[in-house]
């Protein structure tokens, strides 16, 4: 952290190589789209030395907060948690949000955002928790925020989710948006897409079940990635081994808007 909102955060040579490519991120994505994963483990394979500073771990855990460096620059990293509600935003995981990502841009550190969300959670325990609420609180904070944001699009991305984690930001704001192959976008995933269009169909087979697991099938065999990605305004497709060393250079390069930018901005929501 910088000594005060005027500054913006020292660079530290971690001895870490800019360029290093891990092979493990090739399949640390499972096949199976219900199977989740270790994101620390992510986080760790593409951050400096694999060390970061996690944030209110214990709160709103299907989101994660943490400070790292990369290529020796401070950044916060915002990262879905599939082991915790499949990654979905909660009312604790909006607010959790809202405050880590003021905080970033008030002391000028910028964002990597590592997106898994099937979107917000819904229910009668998410209306209770005013989930929709802060979770428009959250994309706010991602729309108002004016440090550099990095979006890397891991798997799902969903709804007014993965609006908040994918929001653009303030005016003159840089941000670039990534994504892997294993990645998805759109307004709901496959299975909520199904029950809605589909009713009558499913309903009127002899095997409802059968029918409606063998439309989901069909069309998950003729997605595209490439073609959801374009929709979803993601400027390139990359090899996961790349995702290090392209979010290094983006840092690097976003260091001057850091220093033009740096000064009081929007406060810190208190929540």
């Amino acid at each position: 952290m910088p000594d005060n909102i005027y500054e913006v955060p020292a660079r530290k040579d971690m001895g870490d190589d800019v360029n290093r490519r891990e092979e493990e991120l090739l399949n640390i994505v499972p096949i199976n789209r219900k199977k989740h994963y270790d994101m620390y483990k992510v986080m760790r394979l593409l951050v400096d030395k694999g060390e970061f500073f996690e944030m209110r771990r214990y709160f709103g855990r299907s989101l994660i907060t943490a400070f790292a460096r990369m290529d020796g620059y401070a950044v916060g990293v915002l990262a879905s948690n599939p082991m915790f509600l499949a990654g979905a935003m909660d009312s604790y995981a909006a607010q959790k949000m809202s405050r880590f990502m003021d905080l970033c841009n008030q002391f000028s550190i910028p964002v990597v955002i590592l997106s898994d969300i099937p979107g917000f959670m819904i229910g009668p325990e998410a209306e209770r928790h005013s989930t929709v609420r802060f979770g428009v609180s959250a994309i706010m904070s991602a729309q108002e925020a004016t440090v550099p944001k990095v979006h890397l699009a891991i798997r799902k991305s969903y709804g007014m989710g993965n609006d908040a984690l994918s929001g653009v930001g303030g005016r003159n704001s840089l941000n670039l948006r990534l994504g892997w192959p294993s990645g998805e976008w759109g307004a709901i995933p496959i299975e909520g897409g199904v029950a809605a269009a589909y009713k009558r169909d499913i309903a009127s087979s002899p095997d409802p079940e059968a029918r409606r697991k063998e439309i989901e099938e069909k069309l998950v065999s003729t997605r595209s990635p490439f073609r959801s990605a374009e929709a979803g305004d993601v400027i390139d497709m990359i090899d996961p081994r790349d995702s290090r060393p392209i979010i290094c250079k983006f840092i690097k390069a976003a260091q001057p808007s850091l220093k033009r930018n740096a000064g009081p901005k929007r406060s810190v929501r208190p929540i």
